[in-house]
């Protein structure tokens, strides 16, 4: 096609066919492992077979199969874009100068959110050749199996945190091959939002991964979200079975794999609407402890050094449950007592007390129940966690950064604030692929160009920070954090 200007790059499969857009250049869609189906559908990730003509590598692969994203109305709606066959690919981005003038640069791989049940590394939420322009860096996102297809707990059949072993199959591939992009697979930094950080902490604390790994990026991540238990997890995949109509005794990796995705998304949905209840943010399946990619809690790995070298940038938005709660009738129309009845359930009668009360003063004395609900959730679920990471890494003598989101939309009708995944624009600078996310609402056209360059000035400011401890472990002028000192968390926004 004339006028598009095209880079050919060999991998260890094949070779490829980026796109040059803009400051980078875009190679979108390549496979790191063989399609998930048939007899590979709930099996570890496989090689690629390969392929002999040059690859165009012009558009994303499909998503993973999944059903639509419980934060559809924070972020948007999605057209599915779904297929089992050709889903496990990355996609890289590389500065245009690269790979031909033969430096090796800093690599990001960055992991989506999702609750582990939805997501896409090919969406243009969250298109890296931005990033990679401004920082000079490669960066690389990726697709791993969610909900049942990637996080089933059957080890029996080999089904035991595949999406984590998918993501462990995407870093071997970095190491085997970014250099070809003029990416350093010595050099990598591992980061992700929400469940993506998540996944991120894992990775960088899971023996098998921790070497490849440089620095760590976490934003958002549910840390007050414990891995699920065997025990657990053994339960809900009964429950799931049952719901698919898998009888006992029968061969279970051969009937789930003669069901389409579709039966299997479905269970999902009626096991998660099962299990669902106010507050409680956790899917049916996600990662488990003792399985693949995870053999140790996160306290016990931080405790016995994993994280130990490895300079870490960590936040959270400044009002995160908000995602999960302004649009939930359960939780707007709770009571006082209702309300506490849902704490007490998960930390018990007097510390549910005590919590919401603490929590209750620092609002305004107007609050809601709903409110001092979302504000106790967005610590719990997410702030104490990660500063209880921060504090310890910060107190061993590593480079800690820590910062908090609290940029919130100029109309603001749903009280979301700075919410879960309010700052993911900001980083990619993908304003536009959120036409209709009310996270940005009252900044479009007709706001004048005043708010927009605002809102462009703090996303290129939040992005340098980012790409600069990438390339070289620090974020610019923020101040390294030291342990419980809230004067050294970077507020942005």
């Amino acid at each position: 096609m004339t006028g598009i200007e095209h880079v050919i790059v060999e991998t260890d499969r094949g070779r490829v066919r980026g796109v040059v857009e803009g400051g980078a250049v875009s190679y979108r869609g390549i496979p790191y492992a063989a399609s998930p189906v048939g007899e590979l559908r709930f099996a570890p990730p496989r090689p690629h077979p390969g392929w002999t003509d040059v690859r165009d590598a012009a558009q994303a692969g499909p998503s993973v199969p999944q059903a639509a994203s419980r934060l559809e109305k924070v972020q948007g709606k999605r057209v599915p874009d779904w297929n089992e066959d050709g889903s496990l690919t990355v996609n890289v981005f590389a500065p245009r100068r690269a790979p031909a003038d033969g430096v090796a640069r800093p690599v990001l791989v960055w992991w989506h959110g999702g609750g582990f049940t939805s997501g896409s590394g090919g969406w243009d939420w969250y298109d890296g050749g931005r990033l990679t322009a401004l920082g000079d860096i490669v960066v690389v996102t990726a697709n791993y199996r969610v909900g049942p297809l990637g996080y089933l707990y059957l080890p029996q059949i080999g089904a035991a945190n595949l999406g984590a072993q998918d993501q462990a199959a995407v870093l071997r591939w970095v190491q085997e091959n970014i250099a070809s992009f003029g990416g350093d697979p010595r050099t990598v930094t591992v980061g992700g939002q929400s469940a993506g950080a998540y996944s991120s902490l894992i990775l960088a604390l899971d023996p098998t991964t921790n070497e490849s790994i440089t620095r760590v990026l976490l934003q958002s991540g549910p840390f007050g979200l414990h891995p699920q238990d065997p025990h657990q997890a053994a339960e809900n995949a009964a429950a799931y079975l049952r719901l698919l109509g898998v009888p006992d005794g029968t061969d279970t990796a051969k009937a789930l794999r003669a069901l389409s995705a579709e039966q299997l998304l479905d269970a999902y949905g009626r096991l998660s609407a099962q299990l669902a209840a106010p507050g409680n943010a956790a899917p049916p399946m996600y990662p488990v402890l003792g399985a693949p990619g995870l053999p140790r809690s996160r306290q016990q790995a931080l405790a016995d050094g994993a994280l130990e070298g490895k300079p870490l940038l960590i936040g959270t938005t400044r009002d995160e449950a908000t995602a999960f709660t302004a649009f939930d009738p359960r939780v707007q129309n709770l009571t006082t007592a209702a309300a506490l009845e849902i704490l007490a359930a998960q930390i018990g009668g007097q510390a549910a007390e005590d919590v919401y009360r603490q929590h209750a003063a620092r609002l305004d004395e107007q609050a809601t129940p709903a409110q001092i609900l979302t504000a106790v959730q967005t610590d719990s679920l997410f702030r104490d966690g990660s500063l209880e990471i921060a504090d310890h890494h910060a107190a061993g003598g590593n480079t800690t950064y820590v910062y908090q989101f609290d940029h919130a939309p100029a109309e603001d009708p749903y009280g979301l604030g700075a919410t879960h995944c309010a700052e993911l624009p900001f980083l990619f600078n993908t304003f536009d692929a959120y036409p209709d996310s009310p996270v940005l609402a009252g900044a479009g056209a007709g706001a004048g160009a005043g708010a927009a360059d605002a809102r462009r000035a703090l996303g290129r400011a939040f992005a340098t920070a980012v790409a600069e401890f990438v390339a070289n472990g620090t974020a610019g002028d923020w101040l390294p954090y030291a342990p419980a000192t809230a004067a050294r968390i970077r507020h942005l926004g």
